[in-house]
């Protein structure tokens, strides 16, 4: 394409005058070329996806059910904007049914958004100034730092490492940075790590946020995915209210991921502020799948359903895993098993290959073995492998697990 005064026109937050002309590829559109490569190399092989980050299974029957009952009443037409009492509500008993939160007022400190992306992306306006710093860990799923470089802010990251067990270290924040920032943003059970918070972290986060002067912003897509125990909240700390607000997907919970429903929950004026930028940037979620939503969060049994079947997996998985010499370990939530990507690999033939990064074990595993990772190498080299891998039953699940296991057994790992 030849170019014209368009090429002068776009903002520098997204390159400027070089927008269009890098060659650099996105870590998962390389994921998705190496797949489409492997097929072509074997036609007809099964490509084993332990990459994909999202459900692998409908809405349960009851939520689609809802929505289209709901999607049938006029009331429900036309713009939703900031919602109505219905999501409000089911989100307050939520909260403090599953989540053990009480006191949560459905009116003031409860607003639905269009998942937990969309918030990530309208909170920014909210909070920060040109040259305001927000405090993001890595890696991580980077929407809100993105939002606030546009703004002209800049992030400052926390690198979340397994001596820490992936909990970012507030205390190496450096003190001029601190004092320029305005925000803490958080996800546990984390993204890509699998790790989850304690109580006395997020104890600790509510003292650092008040000692400097600080809102958090918890992005808790995956909180109700756990293993064993209740969900752990940060709105269930003490004080954390005070400093801030935590987001909640339906799209991993109950998978409704495409449905793109949320809410956003805690301290009043963050809310507010919220749903005053929101009101500027979309005209709300339909309300027949906010009213679905709803219905979910009202039968938590759901999500209880969807993480026995993760966690049955996951055992599974860190059993082949280990066997293969990873150092595989259950966590206690989410769908993600983050562990350390091996330096070389020998195969039975006596081929040895050395990696340099996690990404170059990522890519041999697909063209290799035509298993699909995905590779993080921002705090040390590491592999995600996600159980959201489609099975059409507990046999073909557990079939599936097996041919992880044999795919692996010719080769000798070095870590």
């Amino acid at each position: 394409m030849p170019e014209s005064h368009i090429q002068d026109l776009f903002a520098e937050r997204i390159g400027g005058r070089q927008y269009g002309k890098s060659n650099a590829i996105y870590k998962f559109e390389k994921i998705k070329r190496a797949k489409r490569a492997a097929m072509a190399a074997h036609p007809g092989a099964e490509i084993i996806d332990l990459g994909i980050g999202e459900p692998d299974e409908m809405a349960f029957p009851e939520v689609v059910e809802t929505l289209c009952s709901e999607a049938r009443k006029p009331e429900n037409r036309g713009y939703a904007d900031n919602g109505d009492h219905v999501l409000k509500q089911a989100a307050a008993r939520y909260r403090g049914r599953v989540c053990g939160v009480q006191g949560i007022n459905p009116e003031t400190e409860v607003l639905h958004s269009i998942g937990s992306k969309a918030a990530l992306s309208i909170l920014p306006a909210a909070l920060i100034n040109p040259g305001d710093y927000a405090l993001m860990t890595v890696p991580g799923y980077p929407i809100f730092g993105t939002h606030t470089k546009f703004l002209g802010g800049r992030v400052h990251n926390l690198p979340l490492t397994g001596d820490n067990g992936f909990l970012p270290d507030l205390g190496s924040v450096p003190s001029d940075i601190l004092k320029q920032s305005k925000v803490l943003v958080l996800n546990y059970p984390n993204n890509p790590t699998g790790a989850s918070a304690t109580p006395e972290f997020f104890a600790r986060v509510v003292e650092f946020a008040r000692r400097n002067h600080l809102a958090v912003i918890h992005d808790a897509a995956y909180a109700a995915l756990v293993f064993e125990g209740r969900p752990l909240s940060f709105l269930a700390t003490p004080g954390a209210k005070e400093v801030g607000i935590e987001l909640h997907s339906a799209s991993k919970s109950f998978n409704m991921t495409g449905w793109r429903c949320g809410f956003v929950a805690g301290n009043e004026l963050l809310v507010r502020a919220y749903g005053d930028v929101k009101d500027n940037m979309d005209s709300g979620q339909f309300l027949a799948i906010q009213h679905a939503t709803a219905h979910g969060l009202d039968h938590p049994e759901i999500t209880v359903r969807i993480a026995e079947k993760y966690s049955r997996r996951m055992d599974g998985l860190v059993g082949v895993l280990a066997d293969a010499g990873f150092q595989a370990r259950k966590p206690k939530g989410s769908f993600f098993l983050y562990v350390k990507a091996p330096r070389a690999a020998t195969t039975r033939a006596g081929v040895r290959v050395e990696f340099t990064s996690a990404e170059a074990v990522s890519q041999w595993l697909i063209s290799e073995k035509l298993i699909s990772t995905v590779p993080w190498d921002d705090a040390g080299a590491y592999l995600r492998f996600s159980v959201t891998f489609a099975a059409k039953d507990l046999a073909d699940e557990s079939r599936i697990v097996g041919e992880i296991g044999s795919r692996l057994q010719d080769v000798r790992f070095e870590f």
